[in-house]
């Protein structure tokens, strides 16, 4: 892979899309520069080859994709600074900014540049993110597979119109806390059935991931694997019955909608 990628915010969310790109061998370290005011806290990425520097300009000039990861508040002044530096024959731009539409890039660079908005969650940290993409008219089939291609090495990544963004910040990204609530819940069950609070939570995590990948991996309806579970007059559906009649699937679905309600009353 001969392209070469530009992180622009040296964050958590930057750190962890460079050392997913290079750990999934992706693409090689030294076509990763990544920028921050405090090049000290990057040392790590750098002695794994990954340049670091804390100028953008540089950052801009090197890459062939740039990748902003810095706070929503930055965006206007950080783009106002590089888009003299942008070339949009060559380049793509990619956003993974929280609440920031292909638009409003769009406006602060004041080009007619290819635009891709990318929501990630916090796994992309191992490399197990939930990935929504929504592009700008300008992005060719090759840069759509390219990006594709790479929050695939971080996860799964899927296309969505861009008007679904905030609902899939809710779903892929606000989901991380509601799934670790909900092993929490399972954990503070298990300790008063019997286990000790380490084994309970290795209990809970991994039949949590299991039952994510059955799903994932055989793509049948999270009711197919119920049924297999559930015996007539067994545990289970004594069980799924009594969390139903305390609101347990409305619940979730209520707070769903309170998240998407939030964001758009913010918007």
């Amino acid at each position: 892979m001969n392209k070469k990628i530009a992180i622009i915010g040296g964050g958590n969310l930057g750190t962890a899309i460079a050392e997913g790109l290079i750990n999934s061998g992706f693409t090689l370290p030294e076509h990763i520069l990544i920028t921050k005011r405090n090049i000290k806290t990057l040392a790590a990425l750098e002695k794994r080859g990954i340049m670091v520097s804390d100028n953008n300009e540089e950052a801009v000039r090197f890459a062939d994709m740039i990748i902003l990861a810095v706070k929503p508040f930055q965006v206007d002044d950080i783009l106002g600074k590089l888009k003299a530096l942008l070339n949009p024959e060559k380049q793509v731009l990619v956003s993974v900014i929280t609440g920031i539409t292909i638009k409003h890039m769009l406006k602060a660079v004041d080009l007619k540049i290819p635009v891709i908005r990318a929501m990630p969650n916090t796994a992309i940290a191992i490399q197990e993110s939930m990935t929504c993409l929504s592009a700008s008219q300008d992005v060719n089939r090759d840069q759509i597979s390219f990006i594709e291609d790479l929050f695939n090495q971080l996860g799964k990544a899927v296309w969505i119109d861009e008007k679904l963004m905030d609902a899939a910040t809710v779903l892929g990204a606000c989901g991380t806390a509601y799934a670790m609530r909900y092993i929490r819940a399972n954990i503070q069950g298990g300790i008063e059935i019997g286990f000790d609070a380490a084994t309970a939570s290795l209990i809970a995590a991994q039949t949590v991931k299991g039952a994510a990948e059955l799903l994932l991996k055989k793509g049948s309806h999270p009711e197919q694997e119920i049924d297999k579970v559930t015996t007539p007059k067994g545990c289970t559906i004594a069980g799924l019955n009594e969390m139903e009649h305390q609101g347990f699937s409305s619940s979730l679905i209520k707070g769903i909608v309170a998240s998407y309600d939030k964001i758009e009353k913010d918007s």
